[in-house]
């Protein structure tokens, strides 16, 4: 059995514009990395065995912009999160819990073992210190993207 291998960026621009029913540009971005003034979501995706095999990195405006699409939340609300608060709101964290959840289909290729959503730490939570060596993985895509109508963000896909 091979290990997951990462999506193109066409893949996760596809994953997303079905997602959400909207334009999305994908673009290349900088590493997605948690800081005490950076908050980030991190979706840790499990094999059968229970061994991370993949996490989802995104900072809060692509955590905020992608989630309140999906919910078919009003823009402004969301970018309030984002450039007021510094953080998601239940619902928000709630439609994230649905992004990060589909996005393992983007690790689920033929011969990889199967990827599944374990855990979802919300932007601002403290991830375990096993996991947080895990963030700075060089086996991964950093992406820039931009939801039509809501806003940009940071998303990093990484394989341990």
């Amino acid at each position: 059995m091979t290990t997951a291998l990462l999506p193109a960026a066409k893949d996760v621009r596809e994953m997303l514009e079905g997602l959400v029913g909207r334009t999305v540009v994908v673009s290349p971005g900088a590493p997605v990395t948690p800081a005490n003034d950076r908050p980030v979501a991190v979706a840790v995706y499990v094999s059968p065995e229970m061994s991370v095999n993949a996490l989802c990195l995104m900072d809060l405006g692509a955590a905020a912009y992608t989630s309140g699409a999906l919910a078919l939340l009003p823009p402004g609300g969301c970018q309030d999160a984002v450039e007021e608060d510094g953080e998601l709101s239940g619902m928000l964290v709630e439609a994230l819990h649905e992004v990060v959840n589909i996005v393992s289909a983007l690790f689920n290729t033929p011969g990889a073992p199967h990827s599944r959503l374990h855990k979802l730490y919300a932007p601002g939570e403290d991830v375990p210190g096993d996991l947080a060596g895990m963030l700075a993985g060089f086996n991964r895509i950093d992406l820039a993207i931009d939801i039509q109508g809501y806003g940009k963000g940071e998303l990093s896909l990484v394989l341990p």
